[in-house]
């Protein structure tokens, strides 16, 4: 045999094996699944798209303008229960606050501010899952949490509507309410909070003692329960209406524009009750919140604080707070949790009140 000719045959052979394995190869790999080596993070803005409409002030004091593609893992991100992409919203009783408040929070506020003539409409599916477990019973402020409100750009500075979630140690459920702030005549010292009760109690009820709790309300939500809220502002009039499966829907009705609460004679019983041992015994102006700027906020507005109940038996909770430490605090109880599923803002419209 020539030996030039057979190392060409060996040479052909060596070629067109290399080809086949090659073919083999490509094949296979484009069957195959590509594997990210690192996991694609998941920000809140992808969650909820209406991040752009909004800044943040987070637990630590951070202030925030661009949410886009955001997140802080001690304070605001996402996780997943299994079935649903959630956005976390959680801060401690302690940490850094805003210049009006003695409370933490992990929260939006909108940067869109609008009148009541004008309104707005917000609305947001949640569920609490913790709520401090420190505090006093004796104070109505303890163990609770705002999680949706509309807030004053100006004046007082005073809040329409905050909606809390509330529940006691030891109890199973909570109870969701709602208040409204008179928008003080004269002093704002003298300003106070008149509550409504939408599932459980309102925020009057409390402990006789630091360490001793009401009966559980039988028509609370659980901590992890889903609820729903629509605030909507339309023409001066404040429309709401709170959902939860297995629970009434419940709607409600408050004007803006003209005040409730103008005379010492409007100045209901549970103001009186609540408010008597810290002089809350103001009136609202007769227009209440009339062409005055307001805005939005949604998220984790814890209402545990760590001050003295013996200063303000209301709102100052007496809760430990680990002087300051937030990682001890998320390690002993000390600390609100919420998480969004869903949430739209936008103009206000008209009411379907059939």
């Amino acid at each position: 045999m020539n030996i030039k000719f057979s190392k060409s045959l060996l040479r052909l052979s060596v070629v067109a094996l290399g080809m086949s394995i090659g073919l083999v190869s490509c094949k296979e790999s484009k069957n195959k699944p590509v594997e990210k080596s690192v996991a694609e993070t998941k920000y809140p803005s992808d969650v909820i798209p209406f991040m752009d409409q909004w800044k943040i002030l987070l637990g630590d004091g951070t202030h925030l303008e661009d949410l886009e593609h955001y997140e802080n893992k001690d304070f605001f991100y996402v996780t997943n229960d299994g079935d649903t992409d959630w956005v976390v919203y959680k801060t401690p009783n302690s940490g850094v606050t805003s210049r009006t408040s003695s409370n933490t929070r992990t929260e939006l506020g909108q940067k869109k501010h609008w009148i009541p003539e004008v309104g707005g409409k917000l609305n947001g599916t949640l569920k609490v899952q913790h709520v401090s477990t420190s505090g006093d019973a004796r104070v109505a402020a303890s163990y609770s949490v705002v999680v949706g409100q509309i807030h004053s750009h100006e004046g007082h500075e005073n809040e329409p509507i905050k909606i809390f979630y509330k529940k006691f140690p030891g109890h199973t459920k909570g109870s969701v309410f709602w208040n409204y702030e008179i928008n003080t005549e004269g002093d704002n010292a003298k300003r106070w909070d008149y509550s409504t009760a939408i599932w459980g109690y309102d925020m009057s009820v409390v402990g006789d003692s630091p360490s001793s709790y009401p009966e559980e309300p039988k028509d609370g939500i659980a901590l992890g329960e889903e609820f729903s809220y629509e605030i909507n502002v339309y023409k001066g009039t404040m429309y709401l209406t709170f959902k939860s499966k297995g629970h009434d829907t419940k709607t409600f009705t408050k004007n803006l524009l003209q005040s409730d609460f103008a005379k010492t004679s409007d100045i209901p019983e549970q103001i009186w009750t609540l408010y008597a041992a810290i002089g809350r015994d103001g009136v609202e102006r007769e227009n209440a919140y009339a062409g005055e700027i307001q805005y939005f906020k949604q998220g984790a507005y814890n209402q545990t604080n760590g001050k003295s109940p013996e200063d303000n038996i209301v709102w100052y909770t007496g809760s430990e707070t680990y002087d300051g430490d937030i990682q001890k605090q998320y390690n002993n109880g000390c600390y609100t949790e919420v998480w969004f599923k869903d949430a739209k803002v936008g103009p206000g419209t008209a009411p379907n009140l059939e």
